[in-house]
């Protein structure tokens, strides 16, 4: 059997493919998708969130002529 998979923001948007796979006889399923997680050095690293807005990270570097070889240089810096 072919499947397709929809992703949708709203629920309304859900309620409203139910009614239309009511009337078209398709079934639909829900999955949910599971986050993998890591860890470096024990800290717990996420997968990215394409919803999380970063543009107030932009007001941290404002104005500090932080260019990004010198934040690499000073900060990230891996021990050997």
């Amino acid at each position: 059997m072919p499947e397709v998979i929809i992703k949708y923001k709203d629920n309304k948007a859900l309620k409203v493919l139910e009614a239309i796979a009511d009337y078209l006889d398709i079934s639909i399923s829900q999955r949910q998708v599971a986050r993998t997680t890591s860890s470096i050095n024990g800290v717990p690293v996420l997968e990215s969130d394409k919803s999380i807005d970063v543009s107030s990270l932009g007001k941290i570097f404002t104005g500090r002529k932080i260019n990004a070889r010198e934040l690499r240089t000073k900060s990230w810096q891996r021990r050997k």
